[in-house]
Formats: C-alpha cells, sequence, structure tokens
C-alpha cells in the first residue's frame, strides 16, 4: 500500500511572511493601544493611534518585507549568474566540483562521477544552483508574495485589537485587549505550527510568551508617561 507523503517545505515563503505580518499585527496594535490607554487617553486617541499604527504597520512590513527578500533574490540571480559563466567557460572543473559534492555526501567515486554527468546533460545549472548554491524552487526568494502576504496579515491581526477596543467599555480596554490579544496570539500560533507540521502547544506558547511580554512593557511605559504628564 502506498502512503502519499504531505511535504510543508514549499510553504516556507508565504508562511514566514504571513505569520510574522499576523504575529507582528496583533502585538504592536495591542501594545500601542495598552499604551495609551494607560496613559488615560480618550476612545478616540486610543482607536485613532490604533489605526495610524495600523496604517503605518503595514506599509512598513510590505516595504520592508520587499527590499529584504529583493535583497536575498539579488545574491540567488548573481551567484547563478556566476555559476552560469563558469558552466560555460570551465565545463569540466563544474563536473569535478559535482562529483566531488556527492562523493562527500556518501556515494562511491564512480557512482558520484556517473550521476554528476547524468546530471550535467540533463540540467547543468538546476544541479549547481540545488547541490552547490542551496537554491531550490520551493524556497527561492519572491519579493512581491512576500511583501503581500505580510502586509495583508499585518492588516488582518491589527484589525483584532482595535475592534476590541471599540466594542469593550473603555475603563476594561486595557484587561480586555491583553487577554483577547493573547487569545488571538494562541490561536495563530496554534494555526502556524499547523500549516509547518509542528506542535500546536509549542507554537501557542511561544507567540504568547513574547506577545505578553511586549503588552506588559508597553504598558509599564504608558502608566508612567501618563502620570508624568
Amino acid at each position: 500500500m502506498s502512503r502519499h507523503e504531505l511535504h510543508r517545505i514549499h510553504r516556507v515563503g508565504w508562511l514566514r511572511a504571513a505569520v510574522l505580518g499576523a504575529n507582528d499585527g496583533i502585538v504592536s496594535t495591542a501594545s500601542l493601544i495598552i499604551g495609551v490607554a494607560a496613559a488615560h487617553s480618550t476612545r478616540f486617541d486610543i482607536l485613532l493611534a490604533g489605526m495610524a499604527g495600523l496604517v503605518a504597520g503595514a506599509m512598513s512590513m510590505a516595504a520592508g518585507e520587499y527590499v529584504s527578500v529583493s535583497s536575498q533574490s539579488d545574491i540567488e540571480k548573481a551567484d547563478l549568474a556566476l555559476e552560469k559563466a563558469s558552466l560555460k567557460d570551465d565545463v569540466e572543473f563544474e563536473e569535478k566540483e559535482l562529483t566531488d559534492i556527492y562523493r562527500h555526501r556518501g556515494l562511491e567515486p564512480k557512482l558520484a562521477e556517473t550521476v554528476a554527468k547524468q546530471l550535467m546533460e540533463h540540467d547543468a545549472l538546476g544541479a549547481h544552483a540545488r547541490d552547490e548554491l542551496g537554491i531550490f524552487d520551493t524556497a527561492r526568494a519572491r519579493p512581491l508574495q512576500a511583501a503581500a502576504s505580510s502586509a495583508s496579515m499585518f492588516t488582518l491581526g491589527a484589525s483584532l485589537p482595535l475592534i476590541v477596543a471599540w466594542l469593550v467599555p473603555l475603563d476594561d480596554i486595557i484587561i480586555a485587549i491583553g487577554g483577547s490579544s493573547l487569545v488571538f496570539l494562541a490561536i495563530l500560533g496554534m494555526l502556524a505550527a499547523h500549516a509547518g507540521g509542528a506542535s500546536l502547544k509549542k507554537g501557542a506558547m511561544r507567540v504568547v510568551f513574547w506577545g505578553a511580554l511586549a503588552m506588559v512593557l508597553s504598558a509599564g511605559v504608558g502608566k508612567l508617561f501618563g502620570v508624568i504628564v
């Protein structure tokens, strides 16, 4: 009986950006709201600060992801161009280089030479990209995908504490935002862990811990400045 293997490595590009965006959206917006609320601000000021944080954060996440992943893409393209030129100038050296890679991975010298020769005949650049440079199609840098995933998930994550801040009584905002945001973070951690095939408990705990720490520190800063003012 054959068994179908469900691999998840193809999700790494968009999943990393999506989790980062959603987590940052929840934590930064909740922390901002808690900090402003701790300074005894009005609901209007709290919601205005939260909306400003949402817009600025989403744009920042999109720009940051695009620039950083574009840098990775530039490196990949430069290395592939260098490898392509080397294959054109000295194909024998490149074949020996590939043979040595397979030999060091455990293949017998003759078999390593045969494998390298056949792969070079099939797709020389692809073979060197995978086995020499470590560039795989499933993990290639995709700037637009990363930017869109991160910005959209940041917006979704940031909207959750904003909705809570709008609905609950003003005197209960800090407790309500803190409690609901921890729940949101736990759900996010479990969803991310499920998508990545990891432990749901560990995924929830690590996200909740750092989110709680950020919100506690923000409340402390807001309280401090609120008292000074």
